[in-house]
C-alpha cells in the first residue's frame, strides 16, 4: 500500500488529485468544528452524554459534527436519502423516470442528479427545522422562531456545501467524495476514542477483556471484509471463431469476474440512513410513545434494532446489485460479440444463468455484510468501550479505503500504459 502511494505521488496529475482530495477533507473537518450560533455548549454536552443511543446514528453519519451542532451537523444523510428515493422511483416508474435515466444518456443522468440535489435541499430543510424546533430547542440560549429559522438555513447550507464538495472530489479528486466524508469523520474520532479507552482501563472503569475481545473481533472483521470484497466468481466465456476477409477472429476463452459483494459498503450506508428516518420523524414528537419506543429499542445493543438493520442491509445489497448489473444487457452484448457460456444457449438462457449466479452470490454477500455489521454490536452489548466504533464503522472504513486504493491503482495503470504507448 505504501509503495503504491509513493509511486502515485511521483505522477504530477495524480499528486494533484490526491492533494485536492486532502484539501477538501480538511475543509470538511474545519467546518465540523464551527458551531451554529446561539448554542449553549454545556447543555449540548449534557444532552449528548445522557443519550441512550438514539443520537449516535446522526453523529456517525455527520462525522462527529452532530454532537458539536456544527454547520455540518446534518452531514450528507439528506443526500443519501434523496439518492435512495431517486433510485426507488426509477424502479417504481420504469416508463417515465426509469426511461428518462436509462434512455436519456448523459442528459438523463444529469436530470437524475439535478432531481437528487433538489430532493437533498428539501429533506435538509425539513430535517433541519425539525431538529431546531424539537431536538435542539433546550440547548439554544434564546429559543424563538428567528433562531429556529436561522439554524435551519445554516444546517441546510452546510449540507448543500458538503454535497458540492463531495461531487467535486468525485470529479477532480480520488474516490467517492460522499463516502470519504463519512470515512474521515469516523477516522477523526478514533484517536480520542483510543485515548478514552486507555484511560478507562487504567482507572478501572472499563473491563480490559472487553477491549481485547473487541480488538480481536475488529481484526477478524477487517480480514473478512477484505477477503469478501476481493472475492469473485469467474464465469467462463467462449468466443466463436469468425472469418473477416482473410483474417480469423475469436476462438479464445475468457471469463466474467462477478464479485461476491458487488455493492461494496453502499448497503451499510443506505441501511443506516434509512434507520435514521423514523428517528428523524420521532424528533417532532419528543413526548410521544413513538419517541419513547425508539429511544428504548433503537440502539446498537437492542435486538429489534439489529434485526431491522440486518434486513435493510440484505435488501439494499440486492437492490444496489440489480441497479449496477443487468444480466439481460450483458448477455445481449456478449451475444453480439459472438460470446457464450459453455453449455448455455446465448440470449435469454444466458441472462437467466447469470441472474441465478448473481442471486446466489448476493445472498452470501448480504448475509456476510449483515453479520459483520451486527456481530460487534452484540459484543459491545456485553461490555462498554465508551465509544461508537462498531461493525458499521469498520465496514465503512475498510470498504472506502479499499475502493480508494483501487482507484489510485487504476489511475496509475492508465498513466503507465499511456507513457508506454507514447
Amino acid at each position: 500500500m505504501f509503495s503504491t502511494l509513493r509511486n502515485a505521488w511521483k505522477i504530477p496529475d495524480l499528486r494533484k488529485r490526491i492533494l485536492y482530495t486532502l484539501m477538501m477533507i480538511v475543509v470538511f473537518r474545519l467546518g465540523s468544528s464551527i458551531p451554529v450560533p446561539g448554542v449553549d455548549k454545556t447543555l449540548l454536552d449534557q444532552m449528548i452524554n445522557n443519550d441512550q443511543g438514539l443520537l449516535g446514528f446522526f453523529d456517525l453519519m455527520s462525522g462527529g459534527s452532530f454532537k458539536r451542532l456544527s454547520i455540518f451537523a446534518l452531514g450528507i444523510s439528506p443526500y443519501i436519502t434523496a439518492s435512495i428515493i431517486m433510485n426507488l422511483l426509477q424502479i417504481a416508474f420504469p416508463d417515465s423516470i426509469g426511461a428518462m435515466v436509462k434512455e436519456g444518456g448523459e442528459e438523463g443522468k444529469k436530470k437524475s442528479i439535478q432531481y437528487t440535489r433538489y430532493g437533498t435541499i428539501v429533506l435538509a430543510l425539513i430535517q433541519g427545522f425539525g431538529w431546531s424546533l424539537t431536538l435542539f430547542k433546550p440547548v439554544f440560549t434564546n429559543p424563538n422562531m428567528g433562531t429556529y429559522l436561522l439554524t435551519t438555513v445554516i444546517l441546510t447550507a452546510g449540507t448543500a456545501f458538503l454535497m458540492y464538495l463531495g461531487e467535486k472530489i468525485t470529479e477532480n479528486g480520488i474516490g467517492n467524495g460522499i463516502s470519504l466524508f463519512i470515512f474521515a469523520g469516523i477516522i477523526a474520532g478514533l484517536p480520542g476514542a483510543l485515548i478514552k479507552s486507555y484511560k478507562g482501563v487504567v482507572d478501572g472503569s472499563m473491563n480490559p477483556l472487553t477491549v481485547v475481545l473487541f480488538a480481536v473481533v475488529a481484526l477478524v472483521v477487517i480480514v473478512a471484509v477484505i477477503y469478501v470484497l476481493e472475492g469473485v466468481r469467474k464465469v467462463p466465456i467462449q468466443y466463436a471463431k469468425r472469418v473477416v476477409g482473410r483474417k480469423m477472429y475469436g476462438g479464445h476463452s475468457s471469463y466474467v469476474p462477478i464479485k461476491v459483494n458487488q455493492a461494496g459498503v453502499i448497503p451499510i450506508i443506505f441501511g443506516i440512513s434509512l434507520l435514521m428516518f423514523p428517528m428523524t420523524v420521532a424528533q417532532f414528537f419528543p413526548g410521544s410513545a413513538f419517541y419513547a419506543f425508539l429511544a428504548k429499542n433503537f440502539n446498537s445493543s437492542h435486538l429489534i434494532y439489529n434485526i431491522f438493520y440486518a434486513l435493510l442491509i440484505v435488501f439494499f445489497t440486492y437492490f444496489y446489485t440489480s441497479v449496477i448489473f443487468n444480466p439481460e444487457d450483458f448477455a445481449e452484448n456478449m451475444k453480439r460479440n459472438g460470446g457464450f457460456v459453455p453449455g448455455i444457449r446465448p440470449g435469454k438462457p444466458t441472462a437467466e444463468y447469470l441472474q441465478k449466479v448473481i442471486n446466489r452470490l448476493t445472498l452470501a454477500g448480504s448475509i456476510y455484510l449483515a453479520l459483520i455489521a451486527v456481530l460487534p454490536n452484540i459484543i459491545l452489548a456485553v461490555g462498554s468501550l465508551g465509544f461508537r466504533f462498531g461493525g458499521t464503522s469498520l465496514l465503512i472504513v475498510v470498504g472506502v479505503a479499499l475502493e480508494t486504493m483501487k482507484q489510485i491503482e487504476a489511475q496509475m495503470v492508465m498513466r503507465h500504459y499511456q507513457g508506454f504507448l507514447k
